[in-house]
């Protein structure tokens, strides 16, 4: 009598993989994207309530956090210097900046909000800060966890590793994850 012929074990599915780390950070940074630049932009929100674009709605936020050299503001803007003349210059025709001669270098200067502009940077402050009913939604601890998150995201390394350039919440005029505006100093 022969032997049974040995049964082999039949091929086993190898466990599913977890996507790679890079995979799920992609997935993530995708979600944030559309989250906020797609299905819950303010940009045109704000365009249509201050009624300019919103690199001049940006540049009144980034002013109405305190005054700010042109070089200053064309940097945190990331635009060249004659494109930021253009913005400010605009600003400045509509009453909500002026523009004043450094003192301590006549070849700079220093762009300040006016009472208008501080109103008009609080109203996009509004908009753009508005969570929409989405996140205002969340169970509290999930709003915990997100918040959390995003803490860490924006508190991580300057520069990054990547290189991308980082807007410094710890810098005078911030507080926390919001723009803090400062409102101007009424003249002597």
């Amino acid at each position: 009598m022969t032997a049974p012929a040995p049964v082999e074990p039949a091929p086993v599915d190898p466990a599913p993989v977890d996507p790679a780390p890079v995979d799920l950070a992609a997935q993530a940074w995708h979600a944030m994207r559309a989250l906020t630049l797609d299905r819950y932009d303010r940009r045109k929100q704000v365009c249509d309530a201050l009624g300019m674009s919103f690199i001049r709605a940006k540049a009144l936020r980034r002013i109405a956090a305190g005054p700010l050299t042109m070089r200053e503001l064309a940097a945190a803007l990331y635009t060249d210097a004659p494109y930021t003349t253009v913005v400010v210059d605009d600003l400045e025709r509509r009453g909500l900046v002026t523009r004043t001669v450094s003192p301590g270098d006549r070849r700079s200067k220093i762009v300040t909000v006016t009472p208008s502009g501080y109103e008009q940077a609080q109203l996009a402050e509004q908009i753009l800060d508005d969570p929409p009913g989405a996140v205002r939604d969340l169970p509290p601890a999930d709003l915990a966890s997100l918040a959390r998150i995003l803490a860490t995201l924006l508190d991580g390394e300057p520069g990054g590793q990547d290189g991308a350039a980082r807007d410094d919440l710890r810098a005078p005029g911030r507080v926390g994850l919001r723009c803090h505006l400062t409102p101007p100093r009424e003249a002597p």
